[in-house]
């Protein structure tokens, strides 16, 4: 199975093992033992013993597999909010772009490099959006959060070219990160306003950006995924907050 993947006993619901890296492995049955053959029987005055002994049986189990993602950044926002080509930009990772919510049907895992490491990488997962309800399964959300559940530091990217109040858009998936079965919301996070390059009155909005991070105690930054502006140093400190978090799972 893939790392990451949780092993429960399907009646029971109770979970035997969680295997977390290359190599992990993990005995759900216990096989049977093999019985005596008529050789083993045989003697000097039966040499064709007509004995056997059967075997035991071995263990049977029904079980259930869920995978969560194995991350270092989750981005997470709500639909549009350009995650998805951020992580274009950054990665090999092809997710589908496009210009309207739901592009992203199901999580992107991408490798991204250190901006001035070569061998330093972190991996960074990118999550379909979620809406108001997600907690609850509203747009396939339960499917998507448990993905960033083992993730050391979450990326919350916000459209400053959208219209919608900043400060409504980030409680509301704040509140989901909240209200999820694991809460998420205490997880390091960098609040990270997109699509510079397309917004009308760009002063107001990155004050309004910084006004919110303020309140939530959060680290800021903009970007344009699309001409690169801010990317390198958002990802500076990216790596600098993963570092700082190592022990987050």
């Amino acid at each position: 199975v893939a790392p990451g993947t949780i092993v429960r006993d399907f009646e029971t619901g109770e979970v035997l093992g969680d295997l977390l890296s290359d190599g992990d492995e993990l005995t759900v049955a216990n096989g049977g033992r093999g019985g005596r053959g008529n050789a083993r029987f045989s003697s000097a005055t039966n040499r064709t013993p007509r004995t056997a002994e059967e075997g035991v049986t071995g263990e049977k189990r029904e079980l259930e597999l869920e995978l969560k993602l194995l991350a270092d950044v989750g981005l997470v926002g709500l639909p549009n909010a350009g995650k998805s080509t951020l992580l274009a930009r950054l990665s090999a990772a092809r997710p589908k772009v496009a210009d309207y919510p739901f592009t992203t049907l199901e999580p992107h895992l991408g490798v991204v490099q250190a901006p001035d490491d070569d061998f330093q990488t972190l991996v960074m997962a990118d999550i379909p959006g979620l809406i108001e309800g997600a907690h609850q399964g509203a747009g396939l959300g339960v499917q998507f959060l448990r993905h960033i559940e083992r993730c050391r530091a979450l990326a919350h990217l916000v459209d400053l070219s959208s219209e919608e109040s900043i400060a409504d858009r980030v409680a509301t998936i704040r509140s989901e990160l909240a209200a999820y079965a694991t809460p998420l919301d205490g997880r390091p996070w960098i609040l990270v306003g997109t699509k510079i390059d397309a917004v009308g009155d760009r002063p107001s909005s990155e004050a309004e950006l910084n006004r919110v991070a303020a309140e939530h105690g959060a680290l800021t930054w903009t970007i344009s995924a699309v001409t690169g502006e801010g990317v390198r140093r958002l990802l500076g400190l990216l790596f600098k907050l993963v570092s700082e978090n190592q022990e987050t799972t």
